[in-house]
């Protein structure tokens, strides 16, 4: 057992459960470890769904009680019906540009010099939007209006470049769409959860024939680290949303993004 590999996939599995739901990217984040780790063992591809499947189970465990209501109250409850359509329409446009440009987005966008400026002009985005953004007229995730899911939805395809951060695309994108902070960020949960299911589904469609028995322990240890790392972050943005805005994480982004650029072009 190579023990160096396993705590390779602990720290990965880390990064992913503590960046998939901050507005930092996750991608970006993953890029740049597994560049640094050189966690180079031919299914990184692979390892990374793993992970990222964590994450997803992570949002489905801490809104057990609600998704289970809302299976419920689906075909038979006026609300339910309408928080389901919309998260449907904010669904729609990052999986469809994404079913057509995956392969060119891998291809040509997963650099660390892409990842960085990212980033950046990731974290400046958050600033502005912070300055600018009025008076929130939606304060419940459940109460978001089509024209705002659909708003949200096209604020998500941005997130298909690695840097962007689909949770920072989608809350940013909820606040200007008139939600307050943690509706914004309660629905950027819920709509993580079909999004990344198909993410996931569609990856692992492509490359599972890759998996090995051998690989189970290194991959249910970085599966196990970012579901655990994850539910932790979600109850921490949570609190930290209702007390604060989310300058702190622009100025990481920017700060981070521009000693990225300085490293990687030395």
């Amino acid at each position: 057992m190579d023990i160096t590999l396993y705590l390779k996939a602990i720290l990965l599995g880390i990064v992913e459960g503590l960046t998939e739901f901050l507005p930092i990217s996750s991608t970006g984040h993953l890029i740049i470890a597994g560049d640094w780790l050189e966690f180079n063992t031919g299914k990184e591809a692979s390892f990374e769904i793993f992970i990222q499947l964590g994450a997803i189970l992570s949002v489905c465990w801490f809104y057990r009680g609600r998704l289970l209501a809302l299976l419920r109250e689906v075909g038979r409850s006026p609300p339910a019906n309408t928080f389901a359509l919309n998260l449907g329409i904010a669904f729609l446009p990052a999986a469809t540009v994404g079913f057509f440009a995956h392969g060119h987005i891998k291809k040509h966008l997963f650099t660390p010099e892409v990842v960085a400026w990212a980033l950046i002009g990731g974290g400046l985005a958050i600033l502005l939007i912070e300055r600018w953004v009025k008076a929130p007229r939606t304060l419940e995730a459940t109460t978001v209006t089509p024209q705002q899911a659909f708003g949200i939805g096209c604020a998500q395809v941005l997130a298909l470049i690695p840097g962007v951060s689909r949770s920072g695309a989608t809350i940013m994108g909820g606040m200007l769409s008139g939600l307050d902070r943690r509706a914004a960020t309660e629905f950027s949960f819920f709509l993580a959860i079909p999004m990344m299911f198909a993410a996931t589904c569609y990856d692992l469609a492509k490359s599972w024939r890759s998996l090995a028995l051998e690989d189970l322990g290194v991959f249910a240890v970085g599966f196990l680290t970012a579901f655990i790392s994850a539910l932790l972050t979600i109850r921490f943005l949570l609190h930290f949303v209702s007390r604060h805005s989310f300058a702190w994480f622009a100025w990481y982004r920017i700060l981070f993004g521009s000693a990225l650029l300085w490293y990687y072009a030395r």
